[in-house]
């Protein structure tokens, strides 16, 4: 298939997307919790470091019982982020150092404490009064079905002053819109409006498969796949309580309403066992979201040739059945939610002839060139420039309510979301001159950016090449996935747009590996030593041609 020249493709098309959970990224003020002003302040790190756009987390108002995800007020700032003002100021600020700006909207439930819901709440036939999911008790004043919290248990909430219940896919402070309700979208689609006008270049749709649902109510039926079932959600197919297919149309008003902003980019969270499907429609043509954000390594026990070529042969570029365009993939190796990924993936111990140390640092480099190297689009989470490893919380420290609720049985997510240290010798690793809401360990402390920054050979410094490379070179941005090889340890590909091609190959184990057949051609990057004709230990070379 025909691959976009780069001066033809809108600029979110292969670019690298930073993410910011805001609580955690910078402190300006000593309240030992991350704000808009910290962020802005901290701003110049990423324009360093390469990226294109940034992604910020959920700030607006909120009782932060979800941190943020259960949303009070879609028009405004959470005072303890800062203002509009300060939003305003950070765009201003991010656009002058030629970053993009992508923030998160939720719009499939909100907070118990939205305006809408309380009305809602008051009555059956007041104006609200079906915007959100309400249903009659069973006559035994059970719930109206079987359908299950992602958090665990029912989700369905009793409600005394409707004398019904309320449906809640999360946590039960996070009531279900109904977004099947006309009036319910336009009010969602002028949200949009409002950030567009304060200039955002983009947005990611949290949880969008999760919009609509059976509006017949059904039961959901019993999960058939062999995963692990540690929550009561993990025992349905959840196949009548999520991805219900007016979705579809929902996002081609939402396309429709960015596409009077010019190059904005979307892009879809779509969760569950098999999303694939879902990832494709949502995407699908000119007139859909422009990218759906992938699960496949996110949670993933290894980083493996393997699973490299499986996940993105899902991909091939290729039109649909239909006819229509295939929409542009989204990769990330961690996030706010999944555990840091050289914590995961990173090989125990020594390798000799490289000790523990050597072996993680050799790691992170060639994981971050495997990356890089993806067609599609790349997301870093904050702090993984820098390798920070996943921080144990003690259980009386935690402040995520899945934790807090499955412990000990799921990790949390707030070992992923402790302060991005930006001075190795500081307290709490300079983030606030206060208490921080979550501790840092030691070993992150250590790396914090200004050590990072004072190394030649840090894995920071070797990411901002890394991202310089792939800005220097179409075929890397915005190539074909061509040739895949996975063999063993062994992982080969050429990325191909126009008369540009270059070979890329990993080497993701302990031992080192010839290459099939030795390469002629420029070496135009080496991770930890790769050569055209051999790669060492976790090794990696990209080839010109």
């Amino acid at each position: 298939m025909p691959q976009p020249s780069a001066d033809s493709s809108p600029w979110w098309r292969g670019a690298t997307i930073y993410q910011i959970y805001p609580r955690s990224f910078a402190d300006s003020n000593g309240d030992g919790i991350g704000d808009l002003p910290g962020i802005t302040a901290r701003l110049d790190h990423i324009a360093r470091l390469g990226a294109d756009a940034i992604w910020i987390s959920p700030f607006f108002t909120s009782p932060m019982v979800d941190f943020g995800y259960d949303v009070a007020d879609y028009r405004d700032v959470d005072p303890m982020f800062g203002t509009l003002a300060d939003f305003d100021a950070l765009v201003a600020r991010a656009h002058g150092l030629g970053l993009k700006v992508t923030i998160d909207l939720v719009f499939a439930h909100t907070s118990d404490r939205h305006a809408w819901f309380g009305e809602s709440r008051g009555d059956k036939g007041n104006a609200r009064g079906d915007w959100y999911v309400w249903a009659d008790a069973k006559p035994d004043g059970t719930p109206p079905n079987n359908w299950q919290s992602v958090f665990g248990g029912p989700a369905w909430t009793w409600d005394a002053r409707r004398c019904q219940y309320y449906m809640h896919q999360f946590l039960k402070e996070q009531p279900q819109l109904n977004v099947h309700n006309p009036a319910v979208q336009a009010e969602l689609l002028d949200v949009t409006r409002f950030w567009l006008e304060r200039g955002v270049d983009g947005f990611r749709f949290d949880a969008l498969n999760h919009a609509m649902f059976d509006p017949r109510l059904r039961d959901n039926g019993v999960a058939r796949d062999d995963g692990p079932r540690t929550r009561s959600f993990d025992f349905q197919d959840r196949a009548r309580s999520q991805d219900h297919p007016g979705v579809v149309d929902f996002i081609e008003r939402i396309a429709g309403v960015c596409a009077e902003y010019g190059a904005i980019f979307t892009v879809a969270e779509v969760g569950g066992a098999k999303p694939e499907p879902l990832m494709k429609a949502y995407t699908a043509g000119e007139d859909r979201l422009c990218s759906a954000y992938s699960f496949a390594f996110l949670y993933a026990e290894d980083l493996t040739p393997q699973r490299v070529k499986a996940a993105l042969a899902k991909w091939p570029g290729r039109p649909d059945a239909k006819g229509r365009r295939e929409g542009w993939p989204s990769w990330a190796f961690e996030n706010h939610d999944a555990p840091r990924s050289v914590s995961r993936w990173a090989p125990q111990g020594a390798t000799p002839p490289l000790n523990e140390t050597e072996t993680r640092e050799a790691w992170a480099r060639v994981e971050m060139a495997v990356l890089v190297a993806l067609r599609g689009n790349i997301f870093l989470y904050q702090g993984q420039e820098l390798g920070l490893e996943q921080d144990e919380i003690p259980f009386h420290l935690l402040q995520d309510p899945e934790a807090i609720a499955n412990w000990p049985l799921t990790l949390g997510r707030d070992g992923v979301r402790t302060p991005m240290p930006w001075q190795a010798g500081a307290e709490h690793g300079g983030f606030t001159t206060g208490t921080p809401w979550l501790p840092l360990s030691a070993g992150n402390i250590a790396r914090g950016v200004d050590a990072a920054e004072a190394d030649a050979d840090s894995l920071l410094a070797h990411t901002r090449a890394l991202l310089a490379l792939r800005r220097a070179h179409g075929a890397l941005r915005l190539g074909a996935w061509e040739g895949c090889v996975a063999r063993g340890d062994l992982l080969c590909v050429t990325r191909r747009a126009g008369d540009e091609a270059v070979f890329c190959a990993f080497n993701l184990g302990a031992g080192e590996i010839a290459l099939p057949d030795r390469r002629e051609g420029e070496v135009l990057f080496s991770v930890n030593g790769g050569t055209a004709g051999s790669l060492p230990a976790y090794g990696g070379v990209f080839l010109r041609g």
